[in-house]
């Protein structure tokens, strides 16, 4: 795609597949579930005309990256980790970053500035706020008890089975459904709204051979990998208690649009806009809400999407 590079990067122990473009400095993007580089395509292509070296790496269990085969290589410290070689590399004399996130992305990005504040010199996030750490209840239990067993995060916990179904169903259906229209809740038999033999129309910010990049690089590494990180959110709950209570100061911007599945989670609205999400991440300098958006916000407006990163990031020059 119009000049962008591809290399691998070993950090970590792994090998971490990278898309990079243009000169300056770095802004490392963060993707989320199920998805790859190649949804940071638009951000690449305009920040790096606007004077930044962009890079965005397959996340380890995705793409071209590494797949260690143990769930318990997949908890947040295992990938921040990851990142933190990674930005060492991409700037070996400063050591120190921008950063942008979506979706599980997002997550580790906020975990990245909590772990090490030192790497990251401004933050914008997209769609997944910080969650503060329930001392008390475990996240699966805790979706479990708000929406069900069939709650999409309750059915990816068990190894293998999700995975059964979605082979069954075919990568091509499970990926264009995700991306389409994220399914909350996915029932035993019938994972999907729509019947299996009616066609998916998608949309309008996705084309078919952009869907095809996404289908064709599931097809050749399943989903286990992504799904790992998932099988990990009562893992790293434990892991972090000795985080509870800490704060966030990185200057951070967080952006999400009006339609997204998170924004209509129990508590949400409340948290983002009522203080609570101001509390616990100090530096949190704007919230903008896209009316009309849902949750890949960085490919439905990827304009306005690029010029509010832009905007924020030339403040920290």
């Amino acid at each position: 795609m119009e000049g962008i590079q591809h290399r691998m990067v070993e950090v970590n122990g792994i090998n971490i597949h990278i898309a990079e473009k243009g000169k300056g400095p770095v802004i490392l993007f963060l993707h989320g579930f199920p998805e790859l580089w190649y949804s940071w395509r638009h951000q690449i292509l305009a920040l790096s005309n606007m004077g930044y070296r962009t890079v965005a790496p397959d996340l380890r269990g995705y793409g071209d990256s590494d797949i260690p085969e143990s769930v318990d290589s997949y908890t947040c410290f295992h990938i921040v980790g990851d990142l933190v070689e990674l930005i060492d590399v991409l700037d070996p004399h400063e050591r120190k970053v921008f950063v942008v996130g979506h979706d599980w992305g997002a997550i580790l990005a906020w975990f990245l500035c909590l772990f090490r504040p030192d790497k990251v010199k401004a933050l914008v996030n997209l769609s997944v706020p910080f969650l503060r750490f329930d001392r008390n209840i475990k996240p699966v239990e805790l979706w479990r008890a708000y929406y069900g067993s069939d709650h999409y995060i309750s059915r990816f916990q068990e190894y293998g089975e999700i995975e059964g179904e979605f082979a069954w169903v075919g990568t091509d259906r499970v990926e264009k459904e995700f991306l389409t229209d994220f399914p909350v809740l996915l029932p035993k038999g019938k994972l999907f709204k729509r019947p299996l033999d009616e066609p998916i129309t998608l949309p309008s910010w996705l084309s078919e051979e952009e869907a095809n990049y996404y289908v064709t690089q599931f097809q050749k590494t399943g989903f286990t990998g992504p799904l790992n990180f998932y099988r990990n959110l009562d893992r790293n709950w434990e892991l972090l208690k000795p985080w509870v209570g800490c704060k966030i100061e990185t200057p951070a911007k967080f952006m999400m649009g009006d339609k997204d599945l998170v924004y209509h989670m129990p508590g949400m609205k409340d948290y983002i806009h009522n203080g609570g999400f101001q509390e616990d991440v100090p530096g949190l300098k704007e919230v903008v809400v896209l009316e009309g958006v849902d949750h890949f916000i960085s490919m439905e407006k990827p304009s306005k999407v690029n010029q509010y990163i832009f905007d924020f990031f030339s403040q920290f020059h």
